[in-house]
């Protein structure tokens, strides 16, 4: 019975002692309770392809319980190529070149990369690592949090995809998955993602995020929450130190407060001075005053409440209820004291309005005052009648026109019949509205006037011209009613048969229907005046 106890002991012992050279030339003596490597593991061949373990307290192998592993445990070391890999305890699957390790687990990629988890499995021969609960990877001030990490050491990429959280030294990006890589400093981001800034919140679908530059690429759709404003894009970046955003894709940035909606094909955008500038089908949209501005080029600034668009400019106020559709070269909008609103429109200026259209060279409306001034050759149109003359100011009062004032040179005209027209001309002339439709017309200084009186039956009797120093006229559906001119008025009276052509119009007299908009979309077709229907010219711009 003796002799059998002494014949297994030592067949036990011979069989501890081949697992403890099983490790084929590499692990051949312990020291002082630790496993020492001999320098065949730093053969530069094998190196490249073999995990090797450096140190371990304890070795132990248990073919019922894991024929394939060495148990080690206290203080293990690993090293594959440039890598080492630390933990309490491991298991060390030599023939598979791979191993499991528990506890304390710390992963070393030269002296910048440091991965840190409960738990890890290693395959050194597809240089993979997985990492689980509690894992932490860290490059300089950049931090990755996850419970389950996969590191690819050949492309030097860590990726988790079941929620983590990237922290530098200014954001905290989170995510259900993310990916880092040490070498680009680029990190990328999928499904839920939240970039937390001190000044902003960033939610996205899909974002890359540079940990050097502090730049966020947008590629899904986002929304950027801050105090100023919200900001909605698909497509684009934000420079998260310097609080400046290029956005594309029909981009639109809003104000906190929703009164002001800015939208363009790109946008280049200051968050900390509120200035945007567009490029591509700008839309400014003025929630609180009921007015849009469009252009191909733009840009707003929030400070001084500046909006400016050229190229197809076109500026729309619904606030009076009859929507204005103005188009010009150029556009400028600026807010006054919070409430009222100044538009100046500068070369080929165009609106359109059920009540009234028009045309001149330059243009400025004021909400504060509800006045419209036109400048160089203004044409204004309502119904049949046409006035025109040196500058045009419209009055406006609730959604309608006042009156309009012909300031200087005047004349007035209204489409009769055929090639008849009855019109006024003067110095100033004002004509007044009611329903959206001339009632009285106001002439002073050289007042003149041809109109076409009509019989019982409506036919005209022939051509009555007057000339005073002023001369009043009251419209009636569209007709002249009565006519009061004073003081010292001259007038007479010629029947049709004995008109000739000259008789028919005043100096100066020139029907621009040809130039009149149709609709809110003719504003756009400029055409040019001809240059021998040019009465007067003016000086005068808008500053």
């Amino acid at each position: 019975m003796r002799t059998t106890r002494i014949v297994i002991y030592f067949g036990l012992f011979l069989f501890l002692l081949a697992c403890v050279f099983s490790q084929a030339k590499n692990v051949v003596h312990k020291k002082n309770g630790t496993l020492i490597s001999t320098p065949a593991q730093h053969n530069k061949k094998a190196s490249k392809s073999k995990v090797f373990l450096l140190h371990a307290n304890t070795l132990a192998y248990n073919k019922e319980l894991n024929p394939n592993a060495q148990i080690l445990s206290g203080d293990v070391c690993f090293r594959h190529d440039s890598a080492y890999m630390y933990c309490d305890s491991a298991y060390f699957y030599e023939q598979f070149n791979s191993l499991e390790a528990f506890s304390n687990v710390r992963m070393e990629q030269g002296d910048t990369l440091f991965v840190y988890g409960n738990y890890l499995f290693y395959n050194g021969n597809t240089q993979i690592a997985y990492l689980r609960e509690n894992v932490r990877m860290e490059n300089g001030q950049v931090t990755l949090f996850t419970d389950s990490l996969n590191y690819e050491r050949i492309p030097n990429v860590g990726y988790y995809f079941d929620g983590g959280m990237i922290v530098d030294s200014l954001n905290q990006l989170s995510s259900f998955y993310g990916q880092y890589s040490p070498d680009t400093k680029i990190a990328v981001f999928n499904d839920s993602v939240r970039l937390k800034n001190p000044k902003f919140t960033l939610y996205s679908d899909t974002l890359n995020y540079n940990t050097n530059s502090k730049i966020a690429t947008i590629l899904g759709p986002s929304v950027i929450v801050s105090d100023s404003g919200i900001i909605h894009s698909s497509l684009g970046w934000y420079d998260t130190v310097k609080n400046t955003a290029l956005l594309l894709d029909r981009s639109r940035v809003e104000t906190n407060e929703g009164d002001k909606i800015l939208i363009g094909d790109s946008i280049f955008y200051n968050r900390d001075t509120g200035f945007g500038e567009v490029h591509g089908n700008m839309t400014l949209i003025d929630t609180l005053r009921h007015a849009t501005l469009e252009g191909q080029y733009g840009y707003y600034d929030d400070v001084k409440k500046i909006a400016f668009a050229t190229d197809s400019a076109r500026f729309m106020d619904y606030s009076q209820g009859d929507t204005l559709y103005l188009h010009a070269d150029t556009m400028k909008m600026t807010t006054i004291d919070s409430i009222y609103r100044e538009v100046k429109a500068y070369y080929g200026v165009r609106f359109f309005r059920t009540d009234a259209q028009g045309v001149c060279d330059s243009m400025q409306f004021n909400t504060k005052d509800s006045v419209l001034y036109m400048y160089k050759d203004p044409i204004l149109w309502n119904n049949e009648y046409q006035l025109y003359g040196d500058t045009i100011a419209m009055f406006m009062k609730d959604s309608t026109i006042d009156y309009a004032h012909v300031i200087q040179f005047a004349f007035a005209a209204q489409h009769v019949d055929s090639a008849y027209y009855n019109q006024l001309k003067g110095s100033d002339l004002k004509a007044y509205f009611e329903g959206k439709e001339v009632r009285k017309i106001d002439v002073s200084g050289n007042a003149e006037s041809i109109f076409y009186p009509r019989d019982d039956y409506g036919a005209m009797i022939g051509l009555n011209t007057t000339k005073s120093g002023y001369l009043t006229a009251w419209v009636k559906e569209r007709k002249l009613d009565k006519l009061k001119i004073w003081p010292s008025p001259v007038g007479k009276m010629i029947p049709i048969p004995d008109l000739t052509p000259n008789q028919k119009v005043l100096k100066d007299f020139y029907w621009y229907d040809y130039l009149r908009p149709q609709n809110k979309d003719d504003i756009f077709h400029v055409i040019k005046r001809k240059a021998a229907e040019m009465p007067k010219k003016s000086n005068k711009f808008v500053h």
